[in-house]
């Protein structure tokens, strides 16, 4: 994981360091590649129509008007009109727990085809099924953050897309995060480039 406090802390000796070089047995890397929405929601729908699922991560849960950003509340309405043919749920943090752990329980179980979510999804979750994720306004997040959205597909023996939606305006700093995480997938490179 491309968290720089940790890099730092193995580069000077506070912790030791396991240096984990292959991914595990049958997992196939992850395409990262920039896209507009049209184009990922066609890719999700391409993956449905294999039986598989879709992550699509939006940055806010409620509208944030001032930013420009869309909301996983929002969105998540319109979206269950795009994907008719499947079951679509939402996961975010304000929601009550058992609430959280029946959209998760359901989408782990196949139930759900898409969960619209917001980074809560980032660490922890293991789907095997998930193929594809589509990251909405990607240029605002941390590299460390895309990185670890990025994990949640092509955990399983299909390979994985991540697809990368920009907003309007995508900074310099933006950019760079953004050309960072298409040019590579390891967390240590991903790090250094974080600092």
């Amino acid at each position: 994981t491309p968290i720089p406090r940790t890099l730092f802390l193995a580069l000077y000796g506070d912790l030791e360091l396991s240096v984990l070089k292959e991914m595990p047995p049958g997992r196939q890397p992850v395409k990262t590649e920039l896209a507009g929405e049209a184009r990922a929601f066609e890719a999700v729908r391409q993956e449905l129509l294999k039986g598989r699922q879709a992550y699509i991560v939006y940055p806010v849960i409620e509208e944030d008007g001032a930013r420009g950003l869309k909301s996983v509340k929002e969105q998540f309405e319109r979206l269950k009109g795009i994907f008719k043919t499947s079951r679509v749920d939402m996961l975010h943090g304000r929601m009550p727990s058992e609430l959280k752990k029946k959209v998760m329980d359901d989408f782990v179980s196949g139930r759900s085809g898409v969960l619209v979510a917001t980074q809560v999804i980032e660490v922890g979750i293991d789907v095997p099924n998930a193929s594809v994720l589509v990251i909405n306004n990607a240029e605002i997040y941390g590299l460390a953050s895309l990185h670890q959205l990025r994990g949640r597909v092509g955990r399983g023996k299909h390979g994985g897309k991540c697809l990368l939606v920009t907003g309007q305006a995508v900074t310099e700093d933006g950019g760079l995060r953004l050309d960072a995480l298409r040019s590579s997938s390891s967390g240590f490179e991903l790090s250094e480039k974080d600092i």
